[in-house]
């Protein structure tokens, strides 16, 4: 079965519209799944975890023919429709059939150009049920992948133990069973899960997720694995995902295929945070908020995806499958944050989403810091400086460079400003400097210190939300005197206001205040910001003045940063970092890296 159906599951997803459209008397179980009919009930089975995109498969691997699969018994109606662009939903099944046990549709002749969606649908015509059902075909895989399943974790022993326990329960059962396996980097050292024939747990320093992936890696490719899928230790992922990965690669015509999931936003499970994403002087992601229960939207999203992914695409490692022998460059190491956008783009893959194949993840919304501003900022540049494909003009980066001090300086963000100043300096350190902090214990502790007013502070009752958005003119004054920073006596007048954190990027909350307390998104805790000229000069200075020290040294740092990428991107490089191999070579050096690959 290349597509087996997925259900509705806790921990994943209790929705229903993005499964399917039940009408009438016809209910699922949230506990094993199936529908139960009585007469007249009806389902369609076009919601974005089942529908099946022919146009993906057709054109990735020339896959012919195709049928679809039901388990179940009862006497339905049974239609499945063809999906096109800019076309009307076509028929191309449409009869009474009796079920009781497998029943199997083979679907021949159907013509599509370039994409196309089917999906089907079933009406009761008396007591009834379905099992299962799924899209399968008769014609061979091209090969027979042998798919680690890489997994880093820090000290989230109850996560990760409820993750390995479900991978357990579904490899038992699956037909798959020989030819996946999970590997755990445990960074904490602290996991007590016992191994076995299906999961192997190593021990690892704590290099953040690049170290673990890249252990991951590396063991995957001591085990002879043709493939490796790099996947969160929360697994918040249906496991049928792992089934329609690994069919998809073993049909897939290019080699160099790989799948990256999507990510569903954790707090409302119908809405995706993106399908797949662009790196662009900033992370861009594709279909953000798309609504997975809106159909129109979901095939438009599915149509759209069916053609060559754009440039600059990249996949999250909250779900990442790829040939391990199309792996040139190793994970930079980032620690964390930007490790899997430089992976995407400096090796040579096909990128591709599927429909269902999707992780649910904690909201971002009040996850920014000072810390994960200063990883965007120096990732960011670092990408710049170190991939060519990804070379930009020094007009564009100061534009980069402009958009970051915005979103800091406009919401008296001075901690985050500070820690996007701290970023550059690193970065204008040179690749050394991430040689040898890549375990980031000392920028931690600095950050942690250095962040003064940033800082979430539980309280019984945070203060409802006052907002006081300003009129339209003096938006613009206040736009051009960069909220105030730049009039006299500013600290003197504006409003205090209680703005929640999902607002925390739309200046227009923000603009006239003196004072802004956010409040997170369980309304527990909260931080307060004040206007303050004096850190506002103090960081504006000091980035102007690291802008000059990087424009003075730009192209000499972009012939250091790409000249020293490969070093650090080598098998060599995380064997020693990672203490595996058994003696050390000779070590990294200021003046210029070793540039083996060590592969």
């Amino acid at each position: 079965m290349i597509q087996p159906a997925i259900w509705p599951e806790a921990g994943v997803s209790t929705e229903v519209l993005p499964y399917f459209k039940l009408s009438g008397p016809v209910g699922t179980s949230l506990s094993r799944g199936g529908l139960t009919f009585a007469s007249g009930g009806s389902v369609e089975v076009d919601g974005y975890f089942n529908l099946f995109n022919l146009g993906k498969w057709r054109n990735l691997c020339g896959l012919d023919p195709i049928s679809l699969w039901l388990k179940g018994k009862g006497r339905f109606r049974l239609t499945v429709w063809l999906a096109e662009p800019e076309r009307s939903v076509e028929r191309t099944f449409d009869e009474i059939v009796i079920l009781d046990g497998e029943f199997s549709l083979p679907l021949e002749g159907i013509e599509i150009q370039g994409s196309g969606i089917l999906f089907f649908g079933l009406t009761a015509l008396a007591e009834g049920e379905i099992s299962d059902f799924g899209w399968i075909t008769t014609a061979p895989p091209r090969r027979r992948p042998d798919l680690i399943i890489s997994v880093t974790t820090f000290k989230r022993e109850e996560a990760v133990a409820v993750t390995i326990d479900r991978f357990r329960r579904f490899r038992a059962a699956s037909p798959l069973r020989d030819h996946i396996r999970m590997f755990v980097a445990d960074n904490g050292q602290s996991l007590t899960v016992e191994p076995d024939e299906a999961v192997t747990i190593f021990p690892n320093a704590n290099l953040g997720g690049a170290g673990g992936f890249s252990r991951g890696l590396l063991e995957a490719r001591k085990a002879g694995a043709t493939h490796c899928l790099f996947m969160d230790d929360d697994a918040s992922t249906h496991m049928e995902a792992i089934t329609r990965t690994w069919m998809f690669l073993a049909y897939a015509s290019d080699p160099r295929t790989a799948v990256a999931g999507g990510m569903l936003n954790g707090d409302y499970r119908w809405q995706l945070w993106e399908n797949g994403a662009v790196f662009d002087r900033g992370c861009k992601p594709l279909y953000f908020g798309c609504d997975l229960r809106d159909r129109q939207a979901v095939f438009n999203m599915e149509f759209e995806t069916t053609a060559p992914a754009p440039s600059g695409f990249y996949g999250g490692w909250w779900f990442f499958a790829f040939p391990v022998d199309k792996v040139q460059h190793m994970p930079f190491p980032f620690f964390v944050r930007g490790d899997d956008v430089s992976f995407s783009l400096v090796n040579d893959l096909r990128i591709v989403t599927l429909p269902g194949v999707a992780s649910a993840q904690e909201s971002f919304i009040d996850k920014a810091s000072p810390q994960t501003w200063y990883l965007d900022m120096r990732s960011h540049l670092a990408h710049h400086l170190s991939l060519p494909q990804k070379s930009i003009s020094w007009g564009k980066l100061q534009r980069m460079f402009f958009n970051f001090y915005l979103r800091t300086v406009l919401r008296y963000h001075y901690d985050s400003l500070s820690a996007v100043n701290l970023a550059i300096e690193d970065v204008l350190r040179g690749p050394q400097f991430f040689a040898e902090h890549a375990d980031m214990a000392q920028r931690r502790r600095d950050l942690k210190e250095m962040t003064r007013t940033e800082i979430w502070t539980p309280l019984s009752f945070p203060p409802r939300p006052r907002h006081g958005r300003a009129s339209r003119p003096l938006r613009a004054l206040l736009l051009m005197t960069l909220n105030g920073h730049l009039l006299p006596f500013a600290d003197l007048f504006g409003s205090d206001l209680v703005v929640e954190a999902w607002a925390r990027e739309d200046f227009r909350q923000v603009y006239g205040a003196r004072q802004i307390t956010y409040v997170n998104r369980q309304r527990n805790s909260t931080y307060m910001v004040r206007r303050s000229r004096r850190r506002f000069w103090q960081e504006s200075l000091r980035l102007l003045k690291n802008s000059f020290k990087l424009r003075r040294a730009y192209c000499r740092l972009q012939d250091e940063w790409q000249g020293n990428y490969p070093a650090l991107t080598s098998d060599r490089f995380w064997q020693e970092k990672l203490k595996l191999s058994a003696e050390a070579d000779r070590p990294l050096k200021n003046s210029g890296l070793d540039l083996e690959t060590g592969t």
